[in-house]
């Protein structure tokens, strides 16, 4: 009998797993995958993110696999650039884009260290009930054998498709259908800082990463993605010439050194977030489109916030349920003001307002450091568009 099982052993399994057997809880993490494994991903991973990793002991680790610190960000939107870089966190002002089969296996590897005991290559076929209830798995193990384990809470951190979403029926809401498409490479031997380009209904994002490589990736409008796919390398190229040129300069003196990776299918919802027995973090819970590259950020809070829900309820200090039904209204109070600001920013179309309020701050460092303070995580919406900087960007606008 294990307090919690979690399906799912990538960055929100994985931390999930992680601070529950740290407080103390006996925890089965189990995964079909066996790692170090790659997945599509868009890599950056914010300040505040690389803060917690920081007070849990693994950022030196990812500092040693050989990932960059980035403590520049260049963003041009349509017509206007900044330049700057989010405040610092705990004293830590570098983001980071490590390669998933760098995150994900340090993620894994610090989670069985805490006592998580941890079962790789293996396929969770079915939940256990007792009624109405969750009280375990049925899965089959990397020999072919099968299996069943208990516990008081089950935890689906088994990506989009969730097996565990699945068997519970956990409903979607505020869903939208696919906005965009994606494809993107490495190449070698290229200099760059994180980078964001948006024009032209283009999005290129680039994030240097593991081995000296340098991750580039590009959106196109969904609608385009049968014409996209047919040549990518030629449709990826003729949009960073259209989009980005001096980045494609860049682009031309460099090796690409991988093949081309992307997909059609970015769905953008909301799941239930909890129920009898059962929980969902992660892409599981809830997805949105890669633009504003929140998501292995936002599995890696949520996971600390289930955990530290959790932890007391199976501690006995707390009821289980109320835990669970915390989490699930304390995830949505979370996510709902960047799930909608992302989903108009994947609209890829000019969105005035923000242009406006850009262009005042344009010149004021302390100003646009907030502005990626905010795309961090580290500011409210409302803290950071306060009336009086609404008021100057209409002034400016009007001028």
């Amino acid at each position: 009998m294990y307090d919690a099982i979690v399906v799912g052993a990538r960055v929100a399994g994985a931390t999930t797993a992680m601070l529950l057997a740290r407080a103390g809880h006996r925890v089965l993490l189990l995964d079909r995958a066996r790692f170090p494994s790659d997945t599509m991903s868009t890599h950056y991973v914010h300040q505040p993110t690389i803060a917690r990793l920081a007070r849990w002991g693994l950022l030196d680790r990812l500092t040693a696999s050989g990932c960059p610190p980035l403590d520049v960000a260049r963003w041009t939107l349509e017509d206007v650039t900044i330049t700057g870089c989010a405040p610092p966190v705990d004293g830590i002002r570098s983001a980071y884009g490590p390669r998933r089969f760098v995150l994900d296996s340090l993620l894994v590897d610090a989670a069985r260290e805490s006592g998580a005991e941890t079962r790789e290559g293996t396929n969770v076929t079915e939940l256990l009930w007792e009624g109405s209830r969750v009280v375990g798995v049925r899965a089959r193990g990397e020999s072919g054998a099968e299996f069943t384990a208990r516990a008081r809470v089950v935890i689906g951190a088994d990506g989009v498709d969730s097996m565990v979403a699945r068997a519970v029926r956990a409903p979607r809401y505020e869903e939208a259908p696919t906005l965009n498409c994606l494809y993107y490479t490495y190449w070698g031997g290229m200099k760059a800082d994180y980078e964001v380009y948006v024009t032209g209904r283009r999005a290129i994002g680039v994030v240097p990463t593991n081995d000296d490589a340098v991750m580039v990736g590009i959106q196109w409008p969904r609608a385009e993605f049968d014409l996209v796919r047919r040549d990518v390398e030629g449709s990826y190229l003729k949009a960073l010439e259209a989009t980005a040129p001096e980045l494609a300069e860049r682009v031309r003196g460099s090796e690409r050194t991988a093949r081309f990776t992307g997909t059609g299918r970015l769905p953008n919802f909301f799941r239930q977030a909890s129920g009898p027995g059962w929980a969902l973090v992660g892409d599981s819970g809830f997805h949105k489109d890669p633009v504003g590259a929140f998501g292995i950020s936002d599995a890696i809070r949520h996971a600390e916030l289930l955990a530290g829900l959790l932890a007391p309820a199976l501690g006995d200090e707390v009821p289980l349920e109320r835990a669970l039904d915390d989490y699930a209204e304390r995830r949505d109070e979370d996510a709902m003001p960047e799930y909608f600001f992302n989903l108009q920013a994947a609209q890829l179309e000019p969105m005035p307002e923000l242009l406006d309020i850009l262009r005042v701050i344009a010149g004021e460092q302390d100003q646009v450091d907030r502005f990626f303070g905010l795309i961090a995580g580290m500011y409210t919406w409302d803290t950071f568009f306060t009336p009086e900087l609404i008021e100057r960007a209409g002034a400016g606008r009007n001028a």
